[in-house]
């Protein structure tokens, strides 16, 4: 019995040892696969927190970059706004559509809720500063600088400016606290990864297939973690050379904001002009209308008077005379408010120029002779009569102020060839050129380079605009002509308008108003629908069509015309005045055209209003009031039988 007890004590003995150390070695095993695990799962939260301590350095680059790129693009733009260079319009668009690459990347890189949110506002005020930004840069494509720098000043305080930079500024600073916070935790899963490294490694030296399955651990970490510095460290010089390039851009800002003031002067002033031009526009609006009541009674009473004694048409003829006068005064009024769109027609450039030299004469004083060098067979332009005269009468005020000791101003029309790229933006061919010169005192090298641009002036406060030669540049330019100007000091000054030769040939200028009258043939039996808001001007322009042989039917709103005109079919002319209350001529000849579509139409205007151009009539005939009896049937007689369906109609 004693014998077995001590066998079973020492297989008990052997036994318990044996026990403990495989449950040592489980223990071991199991505390070494946690341990592994639990570093695996260290491990790839510190690579999770690095990942979105990177996913914060570049948001915050991205927001940095887009602030940048907002700035430039508006810094461009405001010179573009200036200048007109097209060069700078396109770096504005450029700079403002990287602004919305690094938007869409900016919101790829956000991964939260909250911040998200802040994006959303932000893409909404970025299309609401695109849509006003590119309102301005239309504007100044179309060489409507004026406008362009007026909204180019409201853009500089619209709220969606400030909303960008608040929101841009609450993103980074969120994206700072998310950084802090991911620097925290990637901080705290480095100090973890550490601690279960050093229990790893102790455990190591009991187990070495456990030390030798941490040291290879340790060094993938190690490794891992010197790419991450690696990578931190390209992180910070890029944001290092973001930040270089946001200073030089804040720099460009500051100085931008400095010429601002300036800007804001020059803005105020072409303010002022417009509203010259408004008000310049609105009294020859109502003269004109006077002008037509009084012309067209004048010729009835002197056709009436035909007979009569001569002192009656004498005092008949000056009054025509002088409201004949009063009547171009208002066209130039007109061309000055620039209050109604070019109608170009191919002219004779001598004929214009002669008709001009009584009015230069007045114009420009006594102390100052004016010659006419007019060129053999000149060839004729298609331009705008009124808007040439106007340039004329515009370089002359210049070549007057520049000789205030009196000199020679002299006018000289010429036919030139043109080769490619010989004046920049004409194309090569056949022109006319249209020299006005001046023996004053000339301009220096530094004035001529800026004589084009908007508000540059060298006379004195009050006296001049600096609007004159830049709007002389835009009319020619429009007409696909181009401006020159030569000058030395105290040799004078050239100003040359080149204008291509045009094939049509020149309109005629109208007989005298007794010669126009007796050779006027009578249109009896058209009817014309006469639709004038202005009774006075209705009443006239009625009895001057009666007068030349045709029915009329009145109508005082354009908002009753085709009631009017349904309830009489007889109506085979339509002549409508273009501005009135509710309805404008055009939009009404564009309801009309629907149900009578071989309807002719005559436009009579003196004031075209927001109308900008002369494809907004339409391409019906234009008549300008105030107008003569002869001229009026002149166009009647040309629009009823120019074509063939409207001849058959009016019959």
């Amino acid at each position: 019995m004693s014998g077995e007890a001590s066998l079973t004590e020492a297989q008990t003995g052997v036994r318990w040892p044996l026990v403990f150390g495989v449950v040592a070695a489980i223990i071991a095993a199991v505390t070494i696969v946690a341990l592994i695990f639990t570093l695996s799962d260290a491990t790839r939260s510190r690579d999770s927190a690095d990942e979105a301590r990177q996913q914060s350095y570049e948001a915050m680059i991205l927001a940095r970059s887009l602030d940048a790129s907002i700035g430039q693009s508006e810094a461009f733009l405001g010179r573009f706004v200036i200048s007109g260079d097209k060069d700078l319009g396109r770096l504005y668009f450029d700079n403002w559509r990287r602004a919305g690459t690094q938007l869409d990347a900016l919101d790829r890189t956000i991964d939260n809720p909250p911040t998200q949110v802040l994006i959303d506002k932000l893409r909404l005020a970025y299309l609401a500063r695109g849509d006003e930004l590119a309102a301005v840069a239309l504007r100044t494509n179309y060489e409507q600088n004026p406008a362009a720098l007026s909204r180019y000043y409201q853009a500089g305080k619209s709220p969606s400016l400030r909303e960008i930079d608040t929101l841009l500024d609450a993103i980074i600073a969120r994206q700072r606290d998310t950084l802090s916070r991911r620097a925290m935790v990637a901080d705290a899963s480095v100090l973890r990864s550490n601690r279960l490294g050093m229990v790893l490694s102790i455990f190591g030296l009991l187990i070495v297939l456990a030390a030798c399955a941490l040291g290879i651990s340790a060094f993938q970490a190690w490794q891992r973690r010197r790419n991450e510095e690696e990578r931190n460290a390209e992180l910070e010089d890029a944001v290092a050379t973001r930040t270089v390039e946001l200073r030089t851009a804040n720099v460009q800002l500051i100085e931008e904001m400095a010429s601002r003031a300036e800007t804001e002067d020059r803005l105020r002033q072409a303010q002022k002009m417009e509203a010259i031009g408004q008000l310049t526009g609105g009294i020859a609006h109502d003269f004109n209308n006077m002008l037509a009541v009084v012309i067209g009674g004048l010729e009835l009473a002197q056709r009436r008077l035909a007979g009569g004694g001569d002192a009656v048409a004498r005092h008949l003829g000056q009054a025509l005379e002088g409201a004949n006068r009063a009547a171009a005064l208002t066209k130039r009024l007109l061309a000055f408010a620039r209050a109604e769109p070019l109608l170009p027609v191919a002219i004779d450039p001598n004929a214009l120029v002669s008709d001009m030299s009584d009015l230069l004469d007045r114009t420009i004083g006594d102390t100052i002779a004016v010659k006419i060098e007019a060129g053999a067979d000149i060839w004729p332009v298609f331009v705008d009569p009124h808007q040439l005269e106007n340039a004329m009468l515009n370089l002359a005020v210049n070549a007057r102020d520049a000789m205030p000791d009196g000199g020679t101003l002299t006018i000289a029309t010429s036919n030139i060839m043109l080769g490619a790229d010989e004046i920049d933006g004409t194309d090569a061919g056949e022109h006319v050129r249209i020299a006005v010169s001046d023996t004053g005192t000339g301009m220096t090298p530094e004035v001529l380079e800026r004589a084009f641009e908007p508000f540059f002036t060298t006379k004195g406060t009050g006296q001049g605009t600096g609007l004159g030669l830049s709007q002389i540049f835009g009319f020619v330019r429009q007409s696909q002509g181009a401006v020159t100007v030569t000058s030395e000091p105290g040799e004078g000054t050239t100003v040359s308008i080149v204008l291509p030769r045009s094939i049509a040939i020149p309109e005629i200028a109208p007989a005298a108003p007794t010669e126009a009258l007796r050779a006027l043939p009578k249109r009896r039996g058209t009817t014309a629908l006469v639709v004038e808001d202005d009774p006075r001007v209705l009443a006239a322009t009625a009895d001057s069509l009666e007068e030349l042989g045709l029915r009329t039917v009145r109508c005082g709103r354009a908002d009753q015309a085709m009631a009017t005109l349904r309830d009489n079919s007889e109506i085979g002319l339509v002549v409508s005045d273009v501005l009135m209350p509710g309805m404008t001529g055009p939009e009404l000849v564009m309801a009309i055209r629907k149900e009578h579509p071989g309807l002719p139409v005559l436009f009579v205007t003196g004031f075209a209003g927001d109308i900008e151009s002369a494809e907004a009539f339409g391409g019906h005939a234009v008549l300008r009031k105030p107008f003569t009896i002869a001229a009026l049937g002149k166009a009647v007689e040309t629009l009823l039988t120019n074509d063939p369906v409207r001849r058959k109609r009016a019959a």
